[in-house]
């Protein structure tokens, strides 16, 4: 394999289309999915590739360190694409531990699992953090 690629929330419904995108595009690279299966966790949207080669799906939680570490050094990751995250405004409403403890503590966790695997070998190593604006916060309109 060329590459070792995590995609964390990989079971939600942004996460699956890009799991299944790369999956099918890049045959030559391992695509690990994470996913705590939480409410917005879904293994049937990914039926289409569950058997495929270069797929694997990791049942975790991004908080949780000492796996995030193993699981860096299972694979022996070079590349994230981390879109796991709490995103729902209701429930952030109701929760708002569960909303920072995943997007504020599981981004620092990763960030940590990857530095620490990475060990200062930088080239060619990507970390990508894509979410929405309840994690980032609101942009103000300019008008453009």
């Amino acid at each position: 394999m060329k590459r070792n690629i995590l995609i964390t929330g990989g079971a939600g419904f942004i996460g699956s289309h890009v799991v299944r995108l790369f999956v099918g595009k890049y045959p030559d690279c391992r695509i690990v999915n994470l996913d705590r299966l939480t409410y917005a966790g879904n293994l049937a949207n990914l039926r289409d590739v569950e058997n495929r080669p270069n797929y694997t799906f990791v049942k975790g939680d991004i908080c949780d360190y000492d796996a995030m570490r193993s699981l860096f050094a299972e694979y022996d990751i070079d590349g994230v694409i981390h879109l796991a995250a709490e995103s729902h405004v209701d429930r952030s409403i109701r929760d708002p531990f569960t909303f920072a403890r995943t997007n504020v503590m599981g981004t620092l966790t990763l960030l940590q699992a990857a530095r620490e695997h990475w060990n200062g070998a930088w080239e060619g190593r990507r970390f990508h953090h894509i979410s929405t604006d309840e994690v980032y916060g609101a942009l103000p309109f300019d008008g453009t």
